[in-house]
């Protein structure tokens, strides 16, 4: 069979393997339904106000095939009740039951640090700086599973362009939204708040990295990290910072949320490796959310969870030690 691949390596989709457009509107118009009653009031119990945190308005966006991946998309009621969103609760479920307080409307992010032009941007101007694009990327999880979802944004580099750091700046650190009233979670202490994490600089300026509004076509539901997160498909999940309040661009490593929690556990590093265990279980193997027959097998975990071309980021590195 011939797979057809773009220059960089990273592979396109066949038009079959890709979520219908269809299949999720259908899925929106239906949960208008909910919102307004029209169905909740011929079918006593079938309307629960928490199972759908948010659903926003369509975000159009060209697809960019350059940054697409040929695996199967994860459905998009997976991939918004299966969520790891701790300031909403520890199971994978809270966020979508939970995350209905959160509020996107107004929301600024203040970026600043070492950058020679800081500034404060609203939900609004972050929409128009750049062109949307769709990009379906690998998303995969420490914990050992995984998922394919087809992300609006733009290149992070895009953002750091405008500001432009200064010499000092080598590392940038994403802080996230802590508010008790809005984030239930935020009572546990499982981890620090905010939540906080970083990148080296280069790994933030690679096109790969993506300054991320809205998935399946429309805004970042509330459980996903709305309105703004940051996804970088090369590294497990948790370093794919959401609800994004402030950006430092700054000289020294970031002290991340999960780093400070358990050190030993998860580096400041944490690309997808299939070589590195993670102390508890192996990360050789991942479980693809949506393929969950009694049968399937695990998939293979691929070095950088596929995307190979940031290989040359990390050149000289012993990755068991930057883990």
């Amino acid at each position: 069979m011939l797979i057809k691949r773009n220059p960089n390596g990273l592979d396109i989709p066949f038009p079959s393997e890709i979520t219908p457009r269809h299949v999720f509107e259908a899925r929106r118009t239906f949960i208008k339904q909910l919102a307004l009653g029209s169905i909740a009031a011929t079918a006593p119990g079938l309307f629960v106000p928490e199972a759908f945190a948010q659903t926003g308005p369509k975000l159009p966006a060209k697809q960019n095939t350059a940054f697409v991946v040929m695996d199967k998309p994860t459905s998009y009621k997976d991939a918004t009740s299966y969520n790891n969103f701790y300031e909403f609760g520890t199971d994978k479920d809270d966020p979508v039951r939970a995350a209905g307080t959160l509020r996107t409307r107004p929301w600024t992010v203040a970026i600043e640090g070492e950058v020679k032009k800081p500034m404060t941007l609203d939900i609004d101007s972050l929409l128009k700086m750049a062109p949307l694009e769709e990009r379906i990327y690998r998303l995969r999880c420490v914990e050992g599973w995984s998922m394919v979802i087809p992300w609006i944004g733009y290149s992070f580099s895009e953002l750091i362009k405008r500001v432009e750091p200064t010499g000092n700046a080598k590392f940038v650190e994403f802080v996230t939204l802590a508010d008790r009233k809005q984030m239930p979670g935020l009572r546990s202490p499982v981890l620090e708040w905010p939540y906080v994490e970083g990148l080296r600089l280069d790994e933030a300026s690679h096109p790969l990295t993506l300054l991320t509004l809205g998935m399946y076509g429309e805004v970042l539901p509330n459980q996903n990290g709305a309105p703004v997160r940051i996804v970088v498909p090369w590294k497990y999940g948790f370093k794919s910072a959401k609800s994004i309040v402030k950006i430092r661009f700054v000289k020294d490593q970031p002290k991340t949320a999960w780093n400070i929690s358990a050190p030993q556990e998860y580096g400041f590093y944490s690309n997808v490796n299939p070589d590195v265990d993670h102390p508890r279980w192996s990360q050789a193997t991942e479980r693809r959310i949506g393929e969950d027959g009694f049968l399937t097998r695990k998939r293979k975990t691929l070095m950088f969870n596929g995307y190979s071309d940031v290989a040359s980021l990390y050149v000289g590195m012993d990755l068991k030690k930057f883990y």
